[in-house]
């Protein structure tokens, strides 16, 4: 965590992915480093890192879902989760079976695995200013949403190579359960969490309020309700969790806003450990089974997701360099490594293998997608610092994060409706207690509720600064 905190600032700069020092953490106190852990698949701390990091992922995937740009690109939506995930995981699953023989369902849990596009490897690339909006709506909406279409292909497969050597009823019956589980107890019971949560809130918001940083932990709470309430039953819990951070995401924008403070901070911290985990020594696994067919395997794995794009892109009307940029952006990393160790936790015969190779795609993955991020941040920088400051001034605003002065001049000449909010601390306020020209005080404590009581328009652009 120290060296996540210490590290941030440069790695944003730089656009190195922070799954690559965080690798090389785990290597530094590894066996081959320091001696001080050596995490083996038999680990309790990796399989609750492991199971808690992809409850949250799956969790906080469901809440930041950007619903209007989901309705207004539906076409687009479809072909990327559709045939743009289940066809390369189809592929790569048959060229599995083909050429490193492994059986139909070990084959279908790796080219499910392989399929998912990774978004903690994205996170710098979708944060750059200089992403167009359409490829950054794109890969948001893929890495957030495609787990959900792969993760029960890695599930019934599971359940078909547990079952392959009882009686056919006992296989009928196991497989009817499992289904039931996953598209039926799971989102039942998630969204039933979601919505009793969502009701309890309000209704103590409404009596005696809710601290607002206590409303950030309460959403972890609800994610991890979700999966237990699912699992204590037969359902799925991380279908449970997606479900509930779906209708929380319907239901409560102040939750989810609170949520993004510090809960997706949550959700990224357990993944980075997780990240160290596996790069004490498991990881490297993927490089003991290297040969000429893991290698052409790799290849496949690599290029197949580009190849089915660009086809597919272009039909929904995606060209020039926004198809590029999807089609080539696809890196696989922890959500690749997380789906392969569902198999290995359940005891799968041959599972650790699977995970082998699906190590050996995402380390390849991170030299080519890491350095691939990494100049395109760069090359991003560099052009950022080469504009003349009157393009600067006359640019939109940078991201929906960050805005520089001369932005915030040139938006206010072609929008009037913009309200500059002070949310500083009250320790920053009371050092200096100067303001913008015509700033709203925000309580950030409680920015919504105070702006509702200021009577702020839901429509203004709302520029903050805080510190």
């Amino acid at each position: 965590i120290v060296a996540a905190s210490l590290s941030s600032g440069a790695l944003d700069r730089t656009g190195v992915p922070v799954v690559a020092a965080f690798l090389l953490l785990g290597v530094a106190v590894g066996p081959w480093g320091l001696g001080i852990v050596d995490v083996g698949f038999e680990s309790g701390a990796l399989r609750a890192l492991a199971t808690l990091g992809l409850a949250l992922m799956l969790f906080s995937d469901a809440v930041t879902l950007e619903r209007t740009e989901f309705r207004r690109r539906r076409p687009l939506v479809w072909r990327l989760l559709v045939p743009g995930t289940l066809a390369p995981a189809v592929v790569t699953a048959i060229a599995a079976w083909g050429l490193l023989g492994f059986s139909p369902p070990l084959a279908a849990i790796l080219g499910a695995a392989i399929a998912s596009t990774d978004p903690v490897l994205l996170r710098g690339m979708l944060r750059s200013p200089a992403l167009p909006e359409t490829p950054r709506i794109a890969l948001r909406i893929e890495t957030g949403m495609n787990d959900l279409v792969l993760l029960p292909i890695v599930a019934v497969a599971i359940l078909l190579v547990e079952v392959a050597s009882d009686t056919h009823a006992t296989h009928a019956q196991g497989l009817g359960r499992l289904l039931i589980g996953l598209f039926l107890l799971g989102p039942i019971l998630g969204a039933i969490v979601g919505w009793a949560g969502i009701s309890a809130l309000s209704w103590v918001r409404r009596r005696s309020g809710v601290r607002r940083d206590y409303e950030s932990l309460y959403a972890l709470g609800l994610a991890f309700t979700a999966y237990a309430a699912a699992e204590s039953v037969g359902g799925s819990g991380f279908v449970a969790a997606f479900a509930a951070g779906l209708l929380i995401a319907g239901q409560d924008e102040e939750l989810c806003d609170c949520f993004l403070e510090y809960g997706e901070a949550t959700a990224e911290m357990l993944l980075l450990l997780t990240f160290v985990a596996l790069g004490a020594s498991l990881i490297w696994t993927g490089l003991r089974v290297i040969d000429w067919r893991t290698i052409l395997f790799v290849a496949i794995a690599l290029v197949t997701r580009t190849i089915v794009l660009f086809p597919i892109l272009a039909r929904a009307g995606v060209r020039g360099r926004d198809r590029r940029l999807i089609a080539l952006y696809g890196p696989r990393g922890l959500s690749t490594l997380l789906l392969t160790l569902l198999p290995v936790f359940a005891g799968v015969p041959g599972a650790e293998r699977v995970f082998a190779v699906a190590s050996l795609v995402v380390l390849v993955s991170i030299l080519l997608h890491g350095g691939a991020i990494v100049q395109f941040v760069r090359s991003h920088g560099r052009t950022r610092a080469a504009l003349p400051q009157a393009a600067v001034e006359s640019a939109s605003p940078a991201s929906p994060e960050t805005i520089t002065l001369g932005e915030l001049a040139a938006l206010r000449e072609r929008d009037t409706d913009v309200v500059i909010a002070d949310s500083r601390t009250e320790r920053a306020l009371r050092n200096d207690p100067r303001s913008a020209s015509g700033a709203v005080r925000l309580d950030p404590e409680d920015p919504v509720r105070d702006a509702t009581a200021k009577r702020l328009s839901q429509h203004a652009t709302l520029v903050v600064y805080c510190a």
